[in-house]
């Protein structure tokens, strides 16, 4: 089952680093592939994208946040029907 199917899932962090910026907020509607947020690890910037069409019900990050690599940056729960 993916994690599309079971109606919710987390973001995590795909390497430590730096959040350079947050370019969403709990309640916003993201389509797949869509950036959540960026971060900086050994001057290089990586986009953390959506696996899905989803809504965002939390963020645990802000811009400047350092964090681990596997660490819970947001979650998402399923798109509103459209």
């Amino acid at each position: 089952m993916s994690p599309h199917d079971a109606g919710s899932s987390s973001v995590d962090a795909p390497m430590p680093g730096t959040v350079l910026r947050v370019d969403v907020e709990p309640g916003d509607v993201v389509r797949a592939r869509q950036t959540l947020l960026v971060l900086e690890a050994m001057k290089m910037e990586t986009p953390v994208t959506s696996p899905y069409d989803a809504t965002v019900t939390a963020v645990h990050v802000a811009a400047g946040d350092r964090v681990a690599g596997g660490a819970l940056l947001a979650e998402l729960g399923p798109a509103p029907d459209g």
